[in-house]
């Protein structure tokens, strides 16, 4: 579903943040990148999202080459959905205007439609549709942008640090939202994350980067009993 084949990519012609990055997500999965910050985390979401166009190496998508093609056109033709780190609503429009901005290019009907199947996965959403995004909580937010992303049915969802900001309560219902979408939709996640060991407890794989390459991948139950794994890249070991 998702295929990274030896990619090299930067934000300056001198510098390579991703360093020969290849690693691959099958169908229906969720699979957390860890790492340090500056690792290349956020750098490889924004590669297959098309904001940063590799200089080298290949992004496949649903079996594509779609290395050289824009965010814009791959957001509207590759099955693609993209929730950044930040900013990641629009604060003064309503939650229904804020799910009709994902659904721009789709038939009214269709639209409608699609908000009312994600409002009945996410009743907050229903119970607050007509205020504006600005008086919701964090994890509210971060649902209705992750609902705004799902409008037009993508099959490969992109979620850049999904926890950042909240607390661990709210933490859980964010990442509870993550796995519904996965198991009622059967959408593919890559996600980046650094709460670790709350990222493994609903991934099936992850990827734990360094240096802008993989230096460690594998079962996301495997590496969290793991305890040099714990020591070297998630924070210590379990209490």
């Amino acid at each position: 579903m998702i295929d990274i084949d030896n990619v090299v990519a930067g934000y300056t012609a001198e510098i390579d943040i991703l360093r020969g990055m290849t690693l691959a997500v099958r169908p229906a999965e969720i699979v957390t990148l860890l790492g340090p910050n500056g690792c290349g985390k956020s750098t490889l979401l924004k590669t297959i999202a098309g904001y940063l166009l590799p200089r080298g190496g290949r992004v496949t998508l649903r079996g594509k080459d779609v290395s050289q093609i824009p965010v814009h056109h791959k957001i509207r033709h590759c099955s693609l959905g993209f929730v950044p780190q930040t900013e990641n609503v629009f604060s003064a429009l309503t939650i229904r205007e804020n799910l009709q901005v994902g659904g721009h290019y789709m038939a009214k009907a269709d639209c409608a439609r699609r908000m009312e199947e994600l409002c009945a996965l996410y009743p907050i959403l229903g119970r607050k549709f007509d205020a504006r995004a600005a008086s919701m909580s964090g994890g509210e937010r971060q649902i209705l942008a992750l609902a705004r992303a799902l409008m037009p049915r993508p099959e490969i969802l992109l979620l850049d640090e999904p926890s950042a900001g909240l607390s661990p309560k709210v933490l859980h219902e964010v990442f509870d939202a993550i796995v519904q979408v996965r198991d009622q939709e059967r959408v593919t996640i890559l996600m980046v994350e650094q709460n670790a060991m709350e990222a493994l407890r609903i991934s099936d794989r992850a990827y734990v980067l360094s240096m802008g390459s993989v230096a460690l991948t594998g079962d996301a139950a495997a590496l969290m009993r793991d305890e040099k794994v714990r020591e070297l890249y998630l924070g210590g070991r379990a209490h």
